[in-house]
């Protein structure tokens, strides 16, 4: 025999459980709305003034003309994209060294800012606004990719060891040109000068590449970066190039306008970042956050420890981006105080009306990876909207 008592608290403990499973969707319908009202909330970024939480993340589409001049076509791309609070335009080259797959744009010339030009008008229009992603490639590049067959180049003369996409097909990646010290002064200039231009071209600011395997990435990892100078070595060695990058165009176009993307942990294209990975991004972040940018964008690996401590480190506002993030959870890291704002790459890519079905919770289009690069308006302008 049991107590009363005992009795009563298990027919109340029942009871609570079932009317937990009986009003679960109103439960579940609660946190939606919150989460919702999160995300749709304008939000103080720099100088701009974003209409939700929502960024399109950078993303190479390979629709350029040959000499890097933004196509027409890609107007009414991120024109129809328009409806997020930001946009990070694809990876954008600097210079002509900057250059390491087909059909990608730049922003180094008149024609280039002519062009882009009639994009940020656009976005504008619909209320947008956009970054322009400044990406060298390094070492991650073939010669027959670019108009003048320019030799990739690298903190050191170490091929990733892996092949790229050229016009006749797939080719392995040569062994790069390692960078001299003078160059590397250089290619800081470079990034300077093609912020100046992103800004004339009526972008609200830059974001530097700093991620997934590109030059910046390559002078942060030893399996890259092998140099004995003062760009290699030790972690505060192999971080200067990123922080004097970040510090030229805060100085050029204003901090305010300036952001960065790193994806700590990332092992792509022979990049390896070593034991001292964690303890270089710790250094790199605090670093940063001494230059007050417009915001830090992650590209998470999986290491949540290290996600927490760059959290700590940065004060500015912080992007998030978890690749392969499901459609429920959409949300979740901005409601936890995580991260400020949350980027997505292929959910913008496939549906241009990505906000309206957020917050109606309408269905998805699927990508289709077989238009990502190179084409036209298939799989690029042609997916289908809501009614």
């Amino acid at each position: 025999m049991y107590p009363v008592s005992m009795l009563n608290s298990c027919i109340n403990f029942l009871f609570f459980i079932n009317t937990a499973l009986l009003y679960r969707p109103i439960f579940l319908s609660g946190h939606r709305k919150r989460k919702m009202d999160k995300i749709f909330t304008p939000f103080k970024l720099g100088h701009l003034t974003l209409k939700n939480r929502l960024v399109m993340a950078p993303m190479t589409r390979s629709r350029a003309e040959y000499d890097g001049t933004p196509a027409d076509l890609a107007v009414e791309y991120y024109a129809q994209r328009a409806g997020v609070g930001l946009i990070v335009a694809e990876g954008t080259q600097p210079s002509d060294d900057g250059q390491g797959y087909l059909m990608t744009p730049g922003i180094y010339t008149d024609a280039h800012v002519v062009g882009w030009k009639k994009i940020t008008s656009a976005v504008h229009n619909k209320g947008g606004h956009l970054f322009i992603q400044l990406m060298h490639t390094g070492r991650m590049n073939h010669p027959d990719n670019t108009p003048h067959h320019r030799q990739g180049v690298a903190p050191s003369a170490i091929a990733p060891g892996v092949q790229m996409f050229t016009a006749t097909g797939m080719q392995d990646i040569p062994v790069p040109r390692e960078l001299t010290t003078e160059e590397i002064h250089n290619t800081v200039a470079d990034f300077r000068y093609a912020a100046r231009r992103a800004v004339e071209a009526g972008a609200d600011g830059v974001e530097i590449h700093g991620a997934n395997a590109y030059l910046i990435h390559q002078f942060l990892a030893p399996s890259a970066n092998q140099r004995t100078d003062e760009y290699g070595g030790s972690i505060e060695n192999r971080a200067r190039f990123a922080l004097e990058v970040a510090a030229a165009i805060a100085d050029e176009i204003g901090a305010d306008k300036t952001a960065i993307r790193l994806s700590p942990g990332s092992q792509i294209w022979g990049i390896n970042e070593g034991e001292e990975g964690p303890a270089l991004y710790r250094y790199l972040v605090a670093e940063l956050n001494k230059l007050g940018l417009s915001y830090l964008h992650i590209m998470h690996m999986g290491n949540e420890a290290l996600l927490g401590e760059l959290r700590v480190l940065w004060t500015q506002p912080l992007i998030l981006n978890r690749p392969g993030k499901s459609r429920e959870s959409i949300g979740d890291d901005i409601q936890s105080g995580l991260a400020e704002l949350e980027s997505y790459g292929q959910m913008i890519l496939a549906n241009p009306d990505f906000t309206s079905r957020v917050k109606t919770g309408a269905p998805l289009n699927s990508a289709d990876p077989a238009t990502y690069y190179g084409g036209g308006v298939e799989g690029y302008t042609d997916y289908p909207v809501m009614h």
